[in-house]
């Protein structure tokens, strides 16, 4: 299954006419990843799938309410996957 697929299951979106949306959010999220410096993000590994949906569940659509949330939960995931030298090509 595609990532897309994947997230916009988990948006529990139902059709493809937002996809474009979906697809900015991915790449956000795939960006906001290699910021803190995550160099392997397979779209096949479960983690990155997590931090990835994750993500487009706090920033998909207006006044979401439940953004904090899962901002936290995305950033928590970041800082971990940050400091794995398996995600971060640091495998000493």
């Amino acid at each position: 299954m595609a990532l897309i697929d994947t997230v916009r299951k988990r948006l529990r979106i139902t059709h493809n006419a937002l996809d474009d949306d979906i697809l900015d959010l991915i790449n956000a999220a795939k960006t906001e990843l290699i910021i803190v410096g995550i160099t392997k993000i397979d779209e096949t590994d479960p983690l990155i799938i997590q931090a990835i949906s994750t993500y487009c569940k706090a920033e998909f659509g207006l006044n979401n309410p439940e953004y904090e949330k899962f901002r936290a939960a995305f950033d928590s995931l970041r800082s971990h996957l940050s400091l794995v030298g398996e995600y971060t090509n640091d495998v000493s």
